[in-house]
């Protein structure tokens, strides 16, 4: 049977983001987005006043999240503010490659942490100012809703479904993959305009308020499953 029979069995199709709805869309397969939520009460939001140059990354060192370009975005920014830091949450096969070349590049400033149990990371979130995210695949990354709900500015690559959370210019800044330098521009331009990146910042918390908490993805979810009681019934 054809995969993409299999696909039109179900009754309804629930994916977690509208990039998928239109992946599927483009099979002509209808799909309905409920998306994943974040335990906001976890994750408090703290105004970065002032903005410090404290960068976050928080992704696996695998090649499709592409983590070589934050830190050859980082060159760029700790050369213009040298107290610049960067944290590195995750780990994978690219480990040491991204070690050496952090050697390489001669940065300083850099931490490597490797993996980190998910009741641990709100200290991460909570000790850094702007995340940064460069992936060249991705889907609906719960790690920018959580940077969201904790008041980080996010600046990342416009892969894959980011576009459908980051609203340009009012909840994060987004640039083209595999674009360090304008990923270096973008962080910088909010180091150096603070009432931006915090306006920004509030933006993303009340959409992650709106959007990402468990009671608006319940209720979603008992609307979902009431209408197809509903059908059923009929």
């Amino acid at each position: 049977m054809s995969r993409y029979l299999i696909a039109r069995l179900p009754t309804r199709i629930v994916v977690p983001s509208g990039y998928l709805v239109a992946v599927f869309g483009q099979f002509g397969i209808a799909a309905h987005s409920i998306p994943n939520f974040v335990p906001i009460e976890q994750l408090s939001f703290r105004p970065r006043e002032p903005l410090t140059p404290a960068f976050l990354s928080n992704r696996n060192l695998e090649s499709l999240y592409n983590v070589g370009c934050i830190l050859r975005a980082f060159q760029l920014i700790q050369s213009e503010f040298p107290e610049a830091r960067l944290t590195i949450v995750g780990d994978g096969a690219q480990r040491s490659e991204l070690e050496n070349l952090c050697s390489e590049m001669r940065l300083s400033r850099v931490e490597f942490v490797g993996r980190v149990p998910s009741e641990r990371m709100p200290d991460y979130y909570r000790n850094s100012d702007v995340y940064l995210n460069s992936p060249n695949i991705d889907n609906m990354p719960t790690s920018i809703i959580e940077a969201f709900a904790c008041g980080l500015p996010v600046v990342t690559t416009n892969a894959g479904g980011i576009p459908y959370i980051v609203d340009q210019g009012r909840t994060g800044l987004m640039v083209g993959m595999n674009d360090h330098a304008g990923l270096a521009g973008a962080a910088i331009s909010l180091l150096k305009e603070p009432a931006t990146a915090l306006r920004m910042a509030r933006a993303a918390r009340a959409e992650c308020e709106d959007k990402y908490v468990w009671p608006r993805v319940r209720a979603a979810w008992e609307r979902c499953y009431r209408q197809l009681s509903m059908r059923t019934v009929r």
